[in-house]
């Protein structure tokens, strides 16, 4: 309870009690932003880097404001790097086990974690056996999905 973020939120006297963060569901969240932000990043940002800022400059010169370019030029055309960071986050984030494991402690429930408890603490291989179909479902259903409308996308450009 006495981390370094509570040390100078102490300090700074935004609280009055140190916070207990460890073994929660914000340390689990916090955790996995931190270990999946560049996953998300690194696709958007070479998306946007070869985005025409000619267009957004366009925009601007024939009246639109700032927000309206970024919503309708900028928003839609970094889509697909979007959509990359998206499945590169959450494919991973949802068989994640060591981070809720050292962050949320034993009560943490998340699917990967879950499917390892059942598996090998449990050995109840009848549930581990659904909890893994029900994390394929999860898996597959998204990337589907994509398919099915890039498959659309195509057949409406030709």
């Amino acid at each position: 309870t006495h981390g370094l973020v509570n040390n100078l939120l102490l300090a700074i006297g935004v609280i009055d009690e140190p916070l207990k963060i460890l073994y929660t569901d914000t340390a689990v969240y916090l955790g996995i932003v931190y270990s999946y932000l560049p996953f998300m990043i690194l696709p958007l940002y070479a998306n946007l880097e070869r985005l025409d800022y000619t267009l957004v400059e366009a925009a601007s010169d024939l009246g639109a404001s700032s927000y309206r370019a970024f919503m309708d030029i900028t928003i839609p055309m970094s889509w697909p790097g979007i959509v990359a960071g998206c499945l590169l986050v959450f494919i991973p984030a949802m068989g994640e086990y060591v981070i809720p494991a050292m962050l949320g402690g034993p009560d943490s429930l998340m699917i990967g974690r879950q499917l390892f408890n059942e598996f090998y603490d449990n050995r109840d291989w009848p549930v581990a056996s659904a909890v893994a179909a029900i994390l394929l479902v999860l898996l597959v259903v998204p990337m589907m999905l994509l398919n099915r409308y890039q498959s659309a996308d195509l057949e409406q450009k030709q």
